[in-house]
């Protein structure tokens, strides 16, 4: 791509936006940061677009946007003649821009577009298209990235973000079109007086709060269960409607973090507005010793991912790993429904290869169809998507990812913080009116099947090198398979990308009957493992490792011996 023929072409006609106009004026005789911006374009993937904003092909604004939702518009009436989209956006900067801005590019395409009068949860959004018999949805959203980032998420006919195959067929739209000249666009109050743009009303998130009250496990038992919550939103999109569902089953002692209640893009308070990580909670976890409630509660800034911390035995505060989040909600649903006779007679679960394997354990216990999928909700809604054309939607009982996304009902496609605060102040109350804390649940849990330890290790890959590390570190883990990590002896390997299944006692050999992905996966003795994953949404290599000891001393020093020789291994 030459990198300086497009900024000279954005010099020219990128005038419409004087920010982006200034900001290219402002990086002129700079190569290098000319070359970050233009030396190619944002990808359209399954996750759709994501990236800093800024003016450049590789940036996000709204000629970009445009961009993509002209490649969007020409994929709907391609292959359905005519269509209609949703969309919404949340606390991001420019996020309600880029909405508005996709909505009258659709408009101009014939396409009815529905959009959100305010902010809303991204599980809205896969509500919205399935609400309105949608041929695809937007959500403008970067999830928990930094302030600096916005995104573009594409979802399809069923509410589940878009497959492969969809987002291929988008992209290569895309890719036909010039982006200043092949884009068309219409003004927004045009669009509206043509009913071509219609807003969502209030009702349509009602009957949302509906569907999600339908998932309750013990209706009622909030209500006189003297619960106590912290709620923090970090300045995100969970605000309205997770305060609203916890009102309306009975939580009634909820404080919400001051600074960070309203909507702010700029995420002052939070940096890594991202509820994995204790210092995006820190806020958070110091209201709460001066509350001293019985949990917290905080969604990202999306609102579709919920972290907690619980009261511990000495009254401190104990952040809860997504996994034992999951792990908990697991056996509670599970336990549960089979004591009120509610579990269906060929129940499933659901969760993501990276997710904890103390799952297996629950499944096995409870005699439930446990399924695993790539790293991905979209994968977990596709499994609801294959029962229900089955005829067997209803035994699908829960999903869950170890990035704290989990999603009860099938309602929605995707995974849900408005559901999972419901459910977990609901767990919380159960336990609560049995005397016992969720401090207590997780490590009954641990006494009963063995500590496992879940850690995911990030690596970041920055500029347009990074990519070319994050290859070339696959590449060599291909070709050099370890025998032994941290001394545990290798039992098996997976390779998602070749879709093969390797056990090294028996010497066989499987077919994984699952979507390519470039992901390896080590076995290891003793129920140890190591996954590496690089993301596809980031610059970035994860390793999620899996140790199992006695105890939590035990678990952290195999964990440790873990991440040194990965370390190694992979040179980083």
């Amino acid at each position: 791509m030459d990198y300086m023929k497009n900024y000279n072409e954005w010099l020219e006609k990128a005038t419409e936006d004087a920010q982006i106009a200034e900001e290219l004026k402002q990086i002129e005789g700079n190569d290098k940061e000319i070359y970050e911006r233009f030396y190619r374009n944002l990808e359209f993937g399954t996750a759709g677009l994501r990236g800093i904003l800024g003016a450049g092909t590789n940036r996000m604004n709204i000629y970009v946007v445009r961009q993509a939702t002209q490649g969007m518009a020409n994929y709907v009436l391609k292959k359905y003649g005519k269509g209609s989209v949703a969309i919404s956006h949340d606390s991001r900067i420019n996020a309600d821009v880029f909405m508005m801005e996709a909505a009258k590019v659709l408009a101009a395409n014939g396409i009815k577009t529905y959009i959100t009068t305010e902010l809303q949860p991204t599980p809205v959004l896969s509500y919205l298209v399935r609400y309105f018999g949608c041929q695809a949805g937007v959500m403008i959203t970067a999830s928990h990235n930094p302030a600096a980032y916005n995104g573009y998420k594409a979802y399809g006919e069923d509410g589940c973000q878009m497959t492969d195959v969809a987002a291929g067929a988008v992209y290569d739209e895309i890719c036909k079109l010039d982006m200043f000249d092949d884009v068309k666009t219409m003004e927004l109050q045009e669009a509206v007086d043509k009913g071509l743009v219609e807003y969502v009303k209030d009702d349509v998130y009602t009957s949302y709060i509906e569907e999600v009250k339908k998932q309750q496990i013990n209706p009622g038992v909030c209500e006189d269960a003297d619960l106590s919550v912290v709620y923090t939103p970090l300045n995100g999109a969970g605000n309205k409607l997770v305060r609203r569902i916890l009102s309306e089953i009975g939580v009634k002692d909820v404080t919400v973090v001051p600074e960070q209640e309203m909507p702010d893009g700029n995420f002052t308070t939070c940096p890594y507005p991202n509820p994995e990580i204790k210092e995006a909670l820190q806020k958070g976890l110091d209201l709460c010793e001066k509350v001293k409630p019985d949990l917290l509660l905080a969604t990202d800034p999306d609102s579709d991912r919920v972290g907690i911390a619980v009261k511990d035995y000495d009254g401190s505060y104990r952040l809860i790993s997504g996994n034992e989040d999951g792990a908990m909600l697991t056996d509670f649903i599970l336990s549960n429904r089979k004591a009120n006779g509610t579990l269906p007679e060929r129940p499933v679960v659901v969760k993501t290869i990276v997710t904890t394997k103390l799952v297996e354990k629950l499944c096995e216990k409870y005699g439930v169809e446990l399924r695993n999928v790539l790293t991905g909700f979209k994968y977990i809604g596709e499994i609801i998507l294959n029962l229900e054309k089955e005829g067997k939607e209803s035994d699908y009982v829960f999903g869950f990812e170890e990035s704290y996304g989990y999603l009860a009902g099938t309602y929605v496609r995707d995974k849900d913080a408005v559901v999972a605060s419901m459910l977990i102040c609901e767990m919380a109350a159960t336990f609560k009116k049995q005397g016992k804390s969720l401090a207590e649940v997780i490590d009954g849990l641990y006494e009963e099947f063995g500590y496992y330890k879940n850690t995911t290790l990030p690596f970041e890959f920055s500029g347009s090198e990074g990519m070319q590390k994050m290859a070339d570190i696959m590449s060599s883990l291909r070709d050099n398979t370890p025998t032994e990590i941290a001394g545990y002896k290798v039992v098996g390997t997976a390779d998602y990308k070749l879709s093969v299944k390797k056990d090294f006692a028996t010497g066989k050999e499987e077919v994984i009957n699952l979507p390519k992905s470039n992901v390896l996966q080590y076995n290891l003795e003793g129920d140890n493992m190591a996954i590496v994953r690089p993301s596809g949404t980031e610059p970035k290599i994860k390793i999620y490792l899996t140790a199992v000891g006695k105890d939590k001393a035990d678990a952290q020093a195999v964990t440790d011996k873990l991440e040194k020789s990965m370390r190694e291994i992979m040179g980083i």
